[in-house]
């Protein structure tokens, strides 16, 4: 119950890629790729309706020699990521159904690959496995298991149930068409307008005046919205420092940046955790249902 890409790589290796997955040089990447030429997230796998596709976020790719920044993967397919790096598509897996998992405050989603459910401000799925994650939910290749915090692992599938505190969980099969996201969206907050500009972020809300980002806050999340999909702490610090050649230094300037961003957010009464930074260097949008993002950059 999993959509799966197989793709063959250019040592004759093969590695299989989920929705969500992410190819590039970074070392977060679920596909990592020892290319200089490579972006640090160079492209994300996606499910849109019944379809796996090839989204590129920061580099464009080959798709049997013609230039794109989009595809339908398909058996067969050549995907050239620069002269020296061609990966192939072997196979292409979309079951009818999917597994997912919904409970009190967390509507229905997919799971891909390692997920953390955390509970605090509000129950909410990142990927990963995340140290103080309250649940870790991870596929075993034929079916799915589940760790409670301080708990052994135990088998998970449709229909069965877990509960932390008070609240109840229990997974749930989804259908492809159901289960293709875009965005994170989840929780109960007032929804909010954020409309990023590159150099500015106007963020609108039902009460009080909008919140104006600027400077680096703005780019990051500004690129954020343009990408539309989680990006390593990385891919985002590189260019807002591209003086700095050394990784612990521009990781100090990035969580630096990082804190700032989220405590301006908290100031304006807006939920710090619209930007997140999960345990695997993966920082992503958290939008909740009614939310709404516009890229004007």
């Amino acid at each position: 119950m999993r959509a799966s890409v197989c793709l063959r790589l250019p040592d004759g290796s093969v590695d299989h890629l989920a929705p969500g997955d992410i190819i590039g040089r970074v070392w977060t990447a679920a596909l990592r790729l020892d290319d200089p030429h490579v972006s640090e997230a160079h492209a994300l796998v996606s499910l849109r309706g019944r379809s796996l596709r090839l989204l590129a976020l920061r580099g464009r790719f080959l798709v049997d020699g013609q230039a794109s920044s989009e595809t339908e993967l398909l058996p067969g397919q050549r995907l050239r990521f620069s002269p020296e790096t061609e990966l192939t598509v072997l196979s292409v897996e979309l079951p009818e159904q999917v597994m997912g998992i919904e409970g009190d405050s967390l509507p229905p989603q997919i799971l891909a690959g390692t997920c953390s459910l955390s509970l605090w401000p509000h129950p909410r799925l990142s990927p990963g496995s995340l140290a103080d994650a309250d649940a870790i939910l991870w596929s075993t290749g034929d079916g799915w298991r589940v760790r409670l915090h301080g708990e052994a692992a135990q088998p998970f599938g449709p229909g069965d149930r877990f509960t932390i505190g008070d609240r109840s969980f229990v997974g749930v099969a989804m259908t492809l068409s159901s289960a293709g996201q875009d965005r994170t969206q989840q929780g109960v907050d007032a929804p909010l307008h954020l409309i990023g500009r590159y150099d500015s972020v106007h963020i609108h809300r039902a009460e009080g005046p909008p919140l104006v980002l600027s400077g680096q806050a703005a780019r990051v999340v500004s690129e954020l919205i343009s990408v539309g999909a989680p990006l390593s702490w990385e891919a985002l610090a590189q260019p807002l420092w591209p003086e700095v050649d050394d990784r612990d230094a521009l990781r100090r300037r990035w969580d630096v940046c990082l804190v700032r961003l989220r405590a301006r957010l908290r100031d304006a009464g807006i939920r710090p955790d619209l930007v997140r930074s999960s345990r695997l260097g993966l920082v992503e949008l958290v939008l909740q249902a009614g939310d709404r993002v516009e890229d004007q950059s």
